[in-house]
């Protein structure tokens, strides 16, 4: 945990702050370069290092060992460091919400998914799921990366938006992926292993209470991010269509002058008046 905090400060003074200096960032907008700076670097480096356990494994190759021979006798130490690193970055980040100086309005979805992200990877560990739970973080972490790539690229030049229909497509496919393999490993395969039961020591926790539960808090939290997914993407559509519309200007319309004919006077009880009021002087007739 130490040392996530160390690289992360590392990364912050010397990479990021830099950069947000040298762009005049806005204060919101440098909090949120920040973030994503740090998440697509913490996210690419986790995403190479669980794609090569993976393939060491081969566990794409064969889906049945998500489930077969549950509970899993030994595990890799690759594999069990990468839960613990897991875990222990996920816990500085808590305490790096008050030392970054998060701005109030921010701190409560970056709790909301930084809990999720705990929960979800120590229940894996805790559970001995780790097969099922790197084979679905790996995916997962690569959309997250392009889509804070991309956040990176959008602060300057706020006209680099093609990417996020790339990632739109990928996050919808990862959640459909998601939620199919979690149905497959607790609905079938762990339902129909040979050992079920309940035993601490041994690691076994093949029961159906903890299946069910285990299967509920993934279809939530799919659902929850597919929701969140959704709402965004409206928001986006709104703002797009509201600038495309031109605005109305609101027409003023100009007083139309009345052209008086001259030498015409205006007449009041039967007497002639100009245009001042005053009543015109009467010639008088010279003697013959």
């Amino acid at each position: 945990m130490l040392v996530a905090i160390k690289v992360h400060a590392v990364i912050q003074e010397c990479i990021l702050d830099k950069i947000n200096r040298y762009l005049q960032l806005s204060k919101p907008e440098q909090s949120k370069f920040s973030e994503s700076g740090q998440l697509a670097l913490f996210y690419l480096f986790s995403f190479i290092w669980g794609a090569s356990i993976l393939n060491a494994e081969e566990f794409p190759m064969n889906l049945t060992s998500f489930w077969k021979d549950y509970p899993f006798s030994r595990m890799l130490f690759q594999e069990k460091l990468f839960y613990i690193c897991q875990i222990a970055y996920w816990l500085h980040a808590l305490p790096e919400l008050y030392f970054q100086r998060v701005q109030k309005e921010d701190i409560p979805r970056q709790l909301c998914y930084i809990c999720l992200y705990i929960t979800h990877i120590s229940g894996a560990y805790i559970l001995n799921l780790q097969h099922l739970g790197l084979f679905l973080v790996v995916p997962h972490y690569l959309v997250e990366f392009i889509f804070h790539a991309l956040r990176l690229f959008y602060f300057p030049d706020e006209n680099m938006q093609k990417g996020f229909i790339i990632w739109a497509l990928l996050f919808i496919m990862v959640r459909l992926l998601t939620l199919t393999l979690s149905v497959l490993t607790f609905g079938f395969g762990l339902a129909r292993a040979e050992n079920p039961g309940f035993s601490i020591a041994d690691g076994n926790f093949n029961i159906l209470p903890v299946r069910i539960g285990c299967l509920g808090a993934v279809c939530l939290t799919q659902a929850w991010m597919m929701w969140k997914f959704v709402n965004f993407q409206l928001k986006k559509w709104r703002e797009h269509v509201k600038d495309q519309i031109p605005e109305k200007k609101p027409a003023n319309p100009k007083k139309k002058r009345t052209k008086k004919e001259p030498g015409k006077a205006n007449f009041a009880n039967g007497t002639a008046k100009t245009e001042d009021g005053a009543s015109p002087r009467t010639r008088k007739s010279k003697p013959v």
